[in-house]
C-alpha cells in the first residue's frame, strides 16, 4: 500500500511541476487569445445577421470564417495549442489545488470546455468542418432516446440557463476582476473593466436563450428546436425589436472578445 502512496505522491509532484511550468502558463494564455478571436468573429457574424446578412453565429461559423482569412490556418493552430494548454492547466488545478471543492469542480468543468474547443478547432485546422447547431440537435435527439430523455434535455436547458445567469451576475457584480491583475498586482484599467462587464452580461443573455431552446425542445419533444448559439441569436432577431436586441448582444460578444484578449495578458494564473 505504501508503494502505491509513494507512486501517487510522485505523480502529484510531477503534475504540480508541470502546472507551474512557465511555458505551460504562457501557452495556456493563448487559449484566452483563441477565445477572444472566436467571440469577436461570432459577434461580427451576429451583427451581419442583425443587418439582414447571413452566416452561422457560433463557434463553427467563427472558425470557418477564421480559416478563410489570410494566415487563418496559422491562427487556427494557435487556437488549438492554446485551448489544449489551457485545458491541461485547468485540469491540473482541478486535480491538485487545495482550495474549495466548488472551485476545483469549476476548474475541471473549464478543462472539459477548453478540451472540446480544442478538438473543434483541430477539426477546422485540418480542413474539416462542424455544424454546431446540428451537433446540439443531435445531442438532444440522443438524450431523448434514453429513459426520461425529455427530462434530461429539460435539465440540460436549466443548467445552461444557470450558466447564463452566472455570467450575467459575474458581469454586473464585476467578480471577473478577481481573474485578472496587472504585473504589479494592481487593478486593471477601466477599459478592461467595461469590456468584461458588457461581455459577460451579453454572453449570459445568449446562453440563457440557448438554455431556453433546450427546454422548448424537451417540451415539444422536437430535437430540432435545440439549435445552439446560432439558433439562439437568430431567435432573438425574430422577437419584437429583434434587430436592436441582436445588435446589442452581438456588440456585447465583441466586448467579451476584447476582454478575453486582456485576460490573455492579465489573467491571474494560480499556483498548482
Amino acid at each position: 500500500m505504501s508503494a502505491f502512496k509513494q507512486v501517487g505522491k510522485q505523480v502529484s509532484r510531477e503534475a504540480g511541476r508541470m502546472g507551474d511550468n512557465p511555458w505551460l502558463r504562457r501557452l495556456a494564455r493563448l487559449g484566452y487569445v483563441g477565445s477572444g478571436i472566436i467571440h469577436l468573429l461570432i459577434g461580427w457574424i451576429a451583427v451581419q445577421v442583425a443587418l439582414g446578412g447571413g452566416g452561422e453565429a457560433d463557434q463553427g461559423g467563427a472558425l470557418q470564417a477564421l480559416r478563410s482569412t489570410p494566415f487563418g490556418s496559422v491562427l487556427l493552430w494557435v487556437c488549438v495549442v492554446g485551448f489544449f494548454a489551457l485545458a491541461l492547466f485547468e485540469a491540473l488545478v482541478g486535480a491538485l489545488d487545495d482550495g474549495e471543492v466548488a472551485d476545483r469542480a469549476k476548474a475541471a468543468g473549464k478543462a472539459i470546455l477548453y478540451a472540446v474547443m480544442g478538438v473543434t478547432a483541430t477539426t477546422f485546422a485540418m480542413g474539416g468542418s462542424k455544424d454546431s447547431g446540428k451537433s446540439s440537435a443531435d445531442l438532444t435527439a440522443t438524450l431523448m432516446h434514453v429513459p426520461l430523455g425529455r427530462v434530461l434535455v429539460g435539465l440540460l436547458g436549466v443548467g445552461v440557463i444557470g450558466a447564463g445567469a452566472y455570467h450575467v451576475y459575474k458581469g454586473v457584480a464585476k467578480t471577473f476582476l478577481q481573474d485578472v491583475t496587472t504585473t504589479g498586482g494592481g487593478a486593471v484599467g477601466k477599459g478592461v473593466e467595461l469590456s468584461g462587464l458588457i461581455g459577460y452580461t451579453a454572453k449570459g443573455v445568449a446562453l440563457a436563450v440557448v438554455g431556453g431552446l433546450f427546454i422548448l425542445a424537451a417540451w415539444q419533444a422536437d430535437p430540432e428546436e435545440a439549435t445552439g448559439l446560432d439558433g439562439a441569436l437568430k431567435t432573438l432577431a425574430d422577437q419584437p425589436l429583434g434587430t436592436v436586441l441582436l445588435l446589442v448582444v452581438a456588440l456585447g460578444l465583441v466586448a467579451f472578445g476584447v476582454y478575453s484578449f486582456a485576460r490573455a495578458r492579465y489573467a491571474r494564473m494560480q499556483d498548482v
